[in-house]
């Protein structure tokens, strides 16, 4: 029996993503551009994806996909079944008016809450090169997973591609040299792919002397793009600091898991860092800073990780703090701690603290305490 065709109103319409999540190039498919009457497209609010829903004389704008196959549906129905959308039978119109019979996937009753008009141009220029390569991933997984585990499992790949398209946006350093084009990849795979992703990769680089080096066999850590900040009180003078439990630092046999650290986030994909370290304070200190100052922005630990994290000075006012402590959905329990500038200097001096980046915040700080405090 034949399969009813697809009509696809959002980011399939891209049609790099639909190759990468059919496994096969467009011109190998039956697509045709069709509309459905009395239905409209918007974003799902405070999301990268729309939802389509019944609208009096609207008219949605989509692909229609023909001649599917049962591998086509088996990975659509992975790449989207795991988001609240369900297959309904609907009747699309070609430019030439012939009626076509298709199948959509809609949202579920209550599943999203309909955000403004969707248009595919702010998506392709927005998300379309993250969606790549987060559907890169997604893709390769097809079969292993439940369209359940990859729909758990896809904002952390968003914000690996993220991290990946903000590497490639930042351009070259101010030490730039010539050769990373000559990098030769013999192989790569992604060996675990959760909340971190982690890919082994067999590779030769340039040297200095201009040759190549042996093969190297090595593995990648994927982490987000994150922010630091160190809130401070110049009227006060004194720090915001927290503490909390830390996962790694008890798995490497730390007698002392609970971390004082500067406050810190991961960026969602999109998002400013600005943005983050604001949103980041409030959750996790109950904090408004009054302004962000930047202090850097680099690699936490070149030799092991990809994390890029930005690290901000906040000035604020600590007597407007609000509860703060995390967010409980994220299993974050954290201690706010107050120290008086003199106290956190001499923390530093002395070596009490463990965390690298409320290391280097802090000198940054000490660097320039005085001219805050002019300022206040």
């Amino acid at each position: 029996m034949a399969l009813r065709p697809l009509f696809f109103y959002g980011t399939l319409r891209h049609l790099p993503l639909l190759e990468r999540v059919l496994g096969r190039s467009a011109q190998a498919m039956d697509l045709v551009e069709a509309t459905l009457p009395d239905h409209a497209v918007h974003w799902v609010a405070g999301q990268c994806f729309p939802m389509i829903s019944k609208a009096q004389g609207g008219q949605a704008r989509g692909l229609i996909l023909r001649s599917l196959s049962a591998e086509d549906i088996a990975r659509l129905n992975y790449y989207e079944g795991g988001f609240a959308y369900d297959l309904r039978d609907v009747t699309a119109v070609a430019p030439d008016g012939e009626t076509i019979a298709a199948q959509v996937y809609f949202p579920q009753e209550g599943g999203f809450e309909k955000g403004d008009p969707w248009s595919l141009d702010a998506w392709i220029r927005d998300w379309g090169e993250v969606s790549l390569i987060a559907a890169a991933e997604a893709m390769a997984h097809y079969g292993q997973w439940s369209a359940q585990e990859l729909a758990h499992k896809l904002p952390m790949m968003r914000r690996r591609a993220d991290t990946m398209r903000a590497a490639r946006l930042r351009g070259p350093s101010p030490d730039h040299r010539d050769g990373a084009e000559r990098v030769e990849i013999l192989s790569r795979n992604r060996v675990h792919s959760h909340f971190f992703a982690l890919d082994r990769m067999e590779m030769r680089h340039p040297l200095y002397d201009g040759g190549m080096s042996d093969p190297l066999d090595r593995e990648a850590f994927f982490a987000g793009q994150a922010v630091v900040v160190l809130p401070y009180d110049p009227v006060r003078d004194a720090v915001l600091l927290i503490e909390q439990f830390r996962v790694n630092v008890y798995a490497v046999g730390d007698p002392s898991p609970w971390v004082i650290e500067a406050i810190a986030g991961l960026v969602d994909p999109g998002e400013a860092a600005e943005t983050t370290a604001m949103r980041e304070a409030e959750e996790e200190a109950g904090l408004t800073p009054i302004r962000l100052e930047k202090i850097s922005a680099t690699y936490s630990s070149t030799g092991s990780s990809t994390e890029f994290v930005t690290a901000f000075l906040a000035l604020a006012d600590f007597s407007t703090l609000g509860d703060g402590g995390g967010v409980e959905s994220e299993g974050e329990d954290i201690r706010r701690i107050i120290l008086p500038f003199d106290d956190f200097a001499k923390g530093l001096e002395t070596h009490r603290f463990r965390d690298a980046p409320l290391v280097a915040a802090g000198f940054w700080l000490i660097n320039n305490r005085a001219r805050l405090r002019s300022s206040a």
